[in-house]
């Protein structure tokens, strides 16, 4: 996810000086072990259970045509799968790489995925984003076509935002429409945000728990919406379809200039305008 920042934070995982000007590095296959391949076993067998009835089906199915299931998957095999069906692919970087590279990356369809894996006595929490998150989490739901033009037009709009001052509203809907978003489906809500579908905990705060707020998508409400970073999230927005994202975009430099100026609402708050949705089968 963009860094938002002019600079990246000091002590970052990564190995920052093997990166290229475009901050992508090269995937060793042959550099993991047998122990990072069981890591990611692990948290693959126990997610994708997890996943079977909370996640989106466009998520589910795209990650049954992913060659995810053995082991730390290969970018470049992965690639040719997203190739073929949406036109994006997978390039390996060290971490969190800054604003400007990975709008670029996202509007040419290559997704920037870190490429090493937690430990295995991080199994439930990484800091920062590992190749779990980054294949696991976000990739398979770039087979949907609506979805996967939306993120490119997303990377698009970095630019625009950079020259408006406005990286902080943009930040903002990835977060939530990216990160942590979620889909009404077949009279449920389910997850297609890749911050829910890596995490465990997150999932069933999601999908499940009563205590999170769920509200219908608004972009000029999503790009006011501050959130936690270190935390499950208060606040959730659901959309019904995901040609909803990529419509939002055609209007979003006028609200990304107003939302820029405007008084942000913390993350547990509620505002005037708020469309709530129930967990699960009621409005």
């Amino acid at each position: 996810m963009p860094e938002n920042a002019p600079a990246l934070p000091e002590g970052l995982r990564g190995d920052y000086a093997a990166a290229r000007p475009d901050f992508t590095v090269v995937q060793d296959m042959s550099a993991y072990s047998e122990a990072d391949h069981e890591t990611w076993r692990t948290l693959y067998r126990r997610q994708a259970e997890m996943l079977r009835d909370r996640a989106a089906t466009a998520y589910l199915e795209g990650l049954d045509r992913l060659p995810f299931r053995d082991g730390v998957p290969d970018f470049e095999a992965a690639s040719a799968v997203l190739k073929r069906a949406t036109g994006w692919t997978l390039v390996a970087v060290p971490g969190l790489i800054p604003d400007d590279a990975f709008f670029d990356h996202l509007a040419e369809r290559r997704f920037p995925a870190t490429h090493w894996i937690r430990k295995p006595e991080e199994l439930d929490y990484v800091v920062e984003p590992d190749i779990f998150h980054d294949a696991f989490g976000h990739v398979p739901i770039l087979l949907q076509p609506d979805f996967a033009e939306f993120l490119a037009a997303y990377g698009r709009m970095g630019a625009h935002a950079k020259r408006l001052g406005a990286l902080k509203p943009l930040a903002r809907l990835y977060w939530h429409m990216v990160e942590f978003g979620l889909l009404r489906e077949g009279g449920r809500t389910v997850a297609y945000g890749a911050g829910i579908l890596s995490s465990a905990a997150e999932t069933l705060h999601a999908t499940e728990s009563d205590k999170p707020r769920r509200l219908r998508f608004d972009p000029w409400r999503v790009l006011r919406s501050d959130y936690f970073i270190d935390d499950l999230q208060p606040t959730y927005f659901v959309i019904e379809d995901y040609a909803e994202l990529f419509a939002a975009m055609e209007g979003l430099p006028a609200l990304l200039e107003a939302a820029r100026d405007a008084e942000p609402i913390p993350p547990s708050a509620a505002s005037p305008d708020d469309k709530p949705y129930a967990t699960d089968g009621q409005e």
